[in-house]
């Protein structure tokens, strides 16, 4: 009878331990349980703020870019004013300059061709071909203050050997297609071949904005 006993004895001291066992792993995989939870949980929370914070920023670009539109669409406008009212400076003192060196008469000539305005220097004699032809910014027009001399629907300015204006004076002014205020000028102000540049004032001054 004595080693069935031990045999049950040693059994139950076998389950005791194994409970034991189980017992103090369970609070361990509990705990490892409840932090897996709480990761999934800071994770699933931070992915949706992030996605929450994108949201956000794309809607204060979006709205910083319609603040920003119409202003930059001033700022693009007024530098391809300047740029064409800088070729056009650039033109008419390459005809003064042409006809100074070759003594003879020199033009600037200026048109609009397909909506599109061009401009060429050449000797007044000569008919410009339409390679000869540069044109400016197709979202620039000629403005109605334009006061050059016309003739077969070209505008010109005209240089003697001496550089002085070879008949009437007058201005080419510049505006945009899509409108505003924004005017840019070129003046040729007196005989003896003086050239300035000008822009547009809330007043009139002889009866033009762009002085």
């Amino acid at each position: 009878m004595h080693q069935p006993v031990s045999t049950v004895t040693v059994m139950f001291h076998q389950r005791n331990a194994l409970s034991t066992e189980a017992n103090a792993l369970d609070p361990v995989d509990r705990q490892r349980t409840i932090a897996t939870d709480s990761k999934l949980k800071t994770r699933s929370f931070t992915q949706g703020f992030t996605m929450l914070e994108l949201i956000v920023t794309v809607l204060i670009i979006s709205i910083l870019f319609a603040m920003m539109a119409p202003g930059w669409a001033v700022l693009m406008n007024t530098q391809r004013l300047n740029a064409g009212q800088e070729r056009v400076l650039q033109a008419m003192r390459d005809a003064q300059s042409h006809a100074k060196h070759n003594q003879i008469v020199w033009q600037a000539s200026f048109q609009e061709r397909n909506g599109v305005v061009q401009w060429a220097v050449h000797a007044v004699n000569a008919t410009p071909i339409a390679s000869a032809w540069s044109s400016l910014d197709s979202a620039i027009q000629l403005d109605a203050e334009t006061t050059l001399q016309q003739s077969g629907g070209v505008r010109r300015v005209q240089f003697d050997h001496e550089g002085h204006v070879n008949g009437q004076l007058g201005r080419l002014t510049l505006s945009n297609k899509n409108g505003g205020k924004a005017k840019r000028c070129v003046v040729v102000s007196t005989l003896l071949g003086a050239i300035r540049t000008g822009s547009e004032h809330s007043t009139m001054q002889d009866g033009k904005y762009c002085y």
